[in-house]
């Protein structure tokens, strides 16, 4: 893949501020019209999903936006019907769920890991599009992202953490493992497709070389396929502060303060 150039920062943080505006009014629309909205964000090892979903939620009501990244399945979990511990978290009305991955584990880490059987494997393929159709049927938006990128570009990123004490916990050995096994990775993805790619719940791929450009594609796609609109709100207006009634502040030091620890930095 040749070299993508990076979008501008002038062109990106402006549009990247209208793109977020537009994501609050459709939280606000969401609240009010009781929808509920699902969005899978799937992809290679640091293709980009974290800090796009990171954007996406900046600046929404956590209590309505909410970012579901489950752990390993327990013992107890294993036993269960394999989407049972993705069904407790799907959205009530008024609400978004974003995935920062999903059900699709079985389809990726679990098929090329081995951490499944081929009968299970094979079951999830069967039921996964009736799951989702499922999820359509019952009013749910539901919204699949595919982040694509690069091996090369894959493994810059992955030597940037590396070198980056603030994100060295974001690689694993997992994700190492996942250079030497670039192409049963790849297998993996086109044969979920086939099966997954379904009418009702497609897959949208990001081009991810460029990461900004990935976040404003991301989010743009995702305002169009929603049909919502500015939910108007009655105009708030600050009340007088009312006159003081002789309260006298207890003394500073009866309380535990923080240090000024910015006092202390060179000037």
């Amino acid at each position: 893949m040749s070299k993508v150039k990076r979008l501008p920062r002038g062109v990106y943080e402006p549009e990247l501020a209208r793109l977020q505006t537009e994501l609050v009014k459709l939280q606000e629309w969401v609240r009010d019209e009781g929808a509920r909205v699902v969005v899978v964000f799937e992809g290679r090892d640091a293709a980009g999903k974290g800090s796009t979903i990171k954007r996406v939620t900046e600046y929404l009501n956590p209590r309505v936006a909410r970012i579901v990244a489950l752990p390993a399945p327990t013992d107890r979990e294993r036993t269960q019907w394999y989407f049972q511990r993705y069904t407790e978290h799907l959205p009530a009305a008024g609400e978004i769920v974003l995935f920062d991955r999903s059900w699709y584990n079985r389809a990726g880490v679990e098929r090329v890991m081995g951490f499944c059987t081929k009968q299970e494997y094979t079951r999830f393929l069967h039921q996964c599009p009736i799951f989702e159709r499922l999820l359509v049927e019952d009013g749910i938006l539901l919204r699949k992202y595919w982040f694509s990128v690069s091996d090369a570009e894959q493994e810059r990123r992955f030597r940037s953490r590396l070198d980056d004490p603030t994100r060295r916990w974001k690689l694993s050995t997992m994700d190492l493992e996942s250079i030497t096994r670039w192409e049963d990775y790849s297998r993996a993805k086109d044969e979920m497709f086939v099966h997954t790619d379904i009418p009702e719940a497609p897959w949208y791929v990001v081009e991810s070389e460029d990461k900004r450009r990935a976040r404003i594609n991301m989010i743009a796609h995702l305002l169009s396929t929603i049909p919502y609109h500015a939910v108007e709100r009655p105009p708030l207006k600050l009340p007088k502060r009312p006159p003081p009634k002789g309260y006298e502040r207890s003394p500073r030091d009866m309380q535990s303060y923080v240090p000024d620890h910015s006092a202390t930095l060179p000037r």
